[in-house]
């Protein structure tokens, strides 16, 4: 088992977790912390890495957690992440293949929670890659991980270094659209390896582990 926070199409090296793992437990139970994965994704959009960020309504008390941060409608966001997603990937291989899947998680369904909203869209890529990990959420905040349970939930960040992070993952170069312009970025949301690589995701993602 290993622990994951929650996320928002999260980058490879938390997909690789979930194809490495039998069951998952997804953290809910924290404290809410900006600037994480948690509500930002990184894609690669045609002038470099673009952190695509869905704002969420101020909580009651600094010490909310995470099952209880609401998604705010402010910026008509999801909008704008849709056309970035668009304007990223409407060029690559698959892009048009899976367009109709993410479509209404922009254009028609409304969470109310970041959490249910993550998960749904987790399990959606799940899916479309033929993932198929156990999956339960937190009922309480375990400050440590416990005995034989992996914990990512801080070590898979967007400001810590995977190779720092991790040495167990690696990023794998595969075929990115504006690659020649821009060099193989790593370890960006799922979504840029999905839409670049299909159904040889998986492939991606099990290269992605080194052993122990």
């Amino acid at each position: 088992m290993i622990l994951l926070s929650t996320a928002y199409l999260a980058p490879i090296h938390y997909y690789a977790k979930l194809f490495a793992s039998d069951e998952v437990m997804i953290e809910q139970m924290d404290h809410y912390v900006k600037q994480t994965y948690r509500n930002r994704c990184v894609i690669a959009a045609p002038d470099g890495p673009l952190a695509l960020t869905i704002p969420t309504v101020k909580p009651d008390t600094e010490k909310a957690p995470v099952r209880d941060i609401r998604i705010s409608d402010h910026g008509n966001w999801r909008h704008l992440h849709w056309n970035a997603l668009v304007s990223a990937y409407n060029h690559t291989p698959y892009f048009e293949y899976y367009r109709d899947d993410f479509a209404p998680f922009y254009e028609e369904k409304r969470y109310t929670f970041l959490v249910d909203y993550n998960e749904a869209l987790m399990q959606l890529v799940c899916d479309l890659i033929d993932l198929h990990p156990k999956v339960v959420r937190s009922s309480f905040y375990r400050p440590q991980a416990p005995q034989g349970v992996e914990d990512y939930r801080e070590r898979i960040h967007p400001k810590l270094p995977f190779h720092e992070a991790d040495a167990t993952f690696r990023s794998v170069p595969y075929y990115q659209v504006f690659q020649e312009r821009l060099g193989f970025l790593p370890n960006l949301s799922i979504v840029d390896l999905l839409f670049n690589m299909g159904p040889e995701s998986l492939i991606v993602l099990q290269q992605s582990l080194l052993a122990k």
